[in-house]
């Protein structure tokens, strides 16, 4: 039993914790030109920040085993990596989609993250709902392959999912139709919000289901839509928003959440100030 002063101590630790209790991570895809221009300058800033995760987003030409190397020397762990090609290209067929997802796999495995994340590529307009038939038994696909390496696949939304076809809305249908075990969720609740839906409705309906999250705010003043936004338009950093994360994180546990990354797509000012801005927020963010 833990004696008074250390019962003290402990708690002390879990009022200043990050929240969950979980250090705070950052999309890689943040700072995608930075990471460009100089990949291990832009990581050593990322951690000076406080950042202590990252999503990896891309190797920027690196083999796998030198981002390794650059991740370890700024102190940084990568539990995920969110990579393309997408889950989703109308334009590829069978055989490529196969050769492509085997090769991320292999480059995940050997960085060491265990979850694999992909996003939709697009769908037709003439037949989304087949597109979209398509893609759920693609994901199941992809969710064993990643299993049977040891891997867990994420599968990212955004918000054109939302957009409903013949009666049907497309994300419900997915989540229906994939299996669990397979296909787990990475909630970027921005796109989620976007569309006018609410993250904890989700972790209350999927309990277990969403280990990974995208944290990114949206500026008031913006109705919902299932339209993807370009251009600093609605985007902000975390806290400056409209987005309830209390709530979010409150839900999050049941949700299933084990990692969370801050992302923002476009910036109305410097890149870092705004990773700054946003990691204070959460910082101080408590449950």
């Amino acid at each position: 039993m833990l004696g008074f002063t250390a019962l003290a101590e402990q708690n002390s630790r879990l009022l200043n914790a990050d929240p969950l209790g979980i250090p705070i991570g950052l999309e890689l895809f943040t700072v995608r030109n930075e990471c460009a221009q100089d990949f291990p300058g832009t990581l050593a800033k990322v951690a000076v920040i406080g950042y202590k995760q990252v999503e990896v987003f891309d190797f920027y030409g690196r083999k796998v085993s030198e981002v390794r190397r650059i991740l370890n020397s700024a102190g940084l762990v990568a539990p995920s990596s969110h990579m393309l090609p997408y889950v989703l290209r109308p334009e590829y067929k069978a055989p490529e989609l196969k050769s492509r997802w085997a090769a991320l796999i292999n480059d995940a495995v050997e960085l060491g993250v265990h979850y694999l994340g992909g996003s939709i590529g697009g769908v037709s307009n003439t037949n989304p709902l087949d597109d979209y038939k398509r893609l759920a038994d693609l994901m199941n696909a992809v969710g064993e392959q990643c299993n049977q390496a040891g891997l867990q696949f994420a599968y990212h939304n955004l918000n054109v999912e939302f957009r409903e076809h013949q009666g049907v809305i497309p994300y419900d249908w997915l989540l229906q139709h994939t299996d669990s075990r397979s296909v787990q969720l990475e909630i970027d609740c921005y796109w989620l919000a976007r569309a006018g839906k609410d993250p904890v409705e989700y972790f209350h309906m999927y309990p277990g289901r969403t280990p990974l999250l995208h944290i990114k705010d949206r500026k008031p003043g913006y109705a919902p839509t299932t339209v993807p936004d370009s251009g600093p338009g609605p985007f902000t950093e975390v806290g400056s928003g409209v987005i309830d994360w209390k709530s979010i994180f409150a839900a999050a546990r049941s949700g299933g959440v084990q990692h969370y990354y801050v992302e923002q797509d476009f910036f109305d000012r410097p890149v870092f100030e705004s990773i700054t801005i946003s990691y204070d927020y959460l910082r101080k963010l408590h449950q």
